[in-house]
């Protein structure tokens, strides 16, 4: 069961949503770097449930501890260990559904794969595995602050409901992340609508990544935006990914797509700031599809363990909408990747941190 991701910057998450404890060991991180419990602390609030309304009401505080590779604040470049323990897990409420396989989760084919029947809370396949890889990306975000490199990411929709125009500092303080404030109301009347119904919606989040350092990514297979995709449809529920103009491409001319160079740099920014596989310095851009969240009370038709039809309806504490919760997490893996790339180019000229 692969939980390994990072060549140079590799990072290993591990436990179960409803395990004692979830957690990261993030090996390659020089030494010397300033890490506080305080600066992963931070970045780990911003995806805890119980935030607000519009998130799972699952109770818990996701308080961090740093196990190793950290001394006076100071990172050793030894192995990372960070750790946050569950508190509030509440497995009964999957007692009446233990044999029936979830529609749209993947109790079934973990089942198909590993022959393990459906888990609390979906075990391993759970949101809630997404801590450490936050945690991981709080150290990211650190490294990439000393290269003038910074991630953001926020919705630009949720349904039907589609930001007008982006404004990077409200959406860090808006509960759905809403990069619009003229339809932020309305994509919270959508999620409450939704909850409200037993329902669940999906929605599109865009990342952005200002400051990116030139020449990262090689030409071929581990092309930049090839690794950046596998790292984000890695996520649970993220179900597509474009850079730049994405699908809109197919409609357009090259003479409408192609990023002109002059003097003074490139006129437009079509490719999404990577070209060839290898970043342009240019503002990195990518959007995710994010699908409804899985577990709704409506009544669905499924499956049990034995094969035998049977109706399904998911009780418990869930997101209405997952792009609020996904957005730190989408940071977070970009941050890593990058890192990790970062990594890869200075290793290849013979040049640390």
């Amino acid at each position: 069961m692969g939980s390994v991701f990072g060549r140079f910057l590799r990072v290993s998450t591990f436990g179960e949503s409803h395990g004692p404890a979830v957690g990261v060991i993030v090996e390659g991180v020089p030494a010397g770097l300033e890490l506080t419990q305080a600066v992963v602390q931070s970045e780990l609030d911003k995806r805890k449930p119980g935030s607000s309304q519009y998130v799972s009401q699952r109770s818990e505080p996701d308080t961090v501890e740093i196990l190793s590779g950290v001394s006076n604040d100071i990172t050793l470049g030894s192995p990372i260990a960070m750790i946050v323990r569950n508190t509030n897990q509440r497995s009964k409420d999957y007692l009446a559904i233990a044999d029936l396989f979830r529609p749209g989760h993947a109790d079934y084919t973990y089942f198909l794969k590993y022959g393990i029947t459906p888990q609390p809370g979906g075990g391993r396949s759970s949101g809630r595995e997404t801590v450490g890889r936050v945690a991981a990306g709080a150290v990211a975000k650190l490294i990439l602050k000393k290269i003038g490199s910074r991630v953001n990411a926020y919705t630009v929709r949720i349904g039907n409901v589609i930001a007008q125009q982006v404004d990077v500092e409200f959406a860090m303080s808006n509960p759905l992340r809403c990069a619009d404030r003229d339809v932020a109301n309305e994509m919270a009347d959508q999620v409450t609508k939704t909850r409200s119904d037993g329902d669940s919606v999906g929605g599109i989040i865009e990342v952005v990544v200002e400051g990116a350092p030139q020449g990262l990514g090689d030409p071929v297979f581990d092309k930049l935006d090839a690794v950046l995709g596998a790292a984000l449809l890695s996520i649970g529920g993220v179900k597509g990914i474009e850079f730049g103009d994405g699908f809109k491409s197919a409609a357009l001319r090259g003479s409408q797509h192609n990023d002109e160079l002059t003097s003074s740099g490139f006129l437009s920014n079509h490719s999404g700031g990577i070209l060839g596989g290898i970043s342009t310095g240019q503002t990195i851009v990518m959007r995710l599809a994010v699908k409804p969240t899985a577990s709704i009370s409506i009544d669905q038709k499924t499956i049990d363990t034995t094969g035998r039809d049977r109706l399904i309806s998911v009780k418990g504490r869930h997101d209405p909408c997952l792009c609020p919760r996904i957005a730190p997490v989408a940071e977070a893996m970009v941050a890593i990747t990058l890192v990790d790339a970062w990594l890869a180019d200075r290793a290849s000229k013979g040049v640390g941190l």
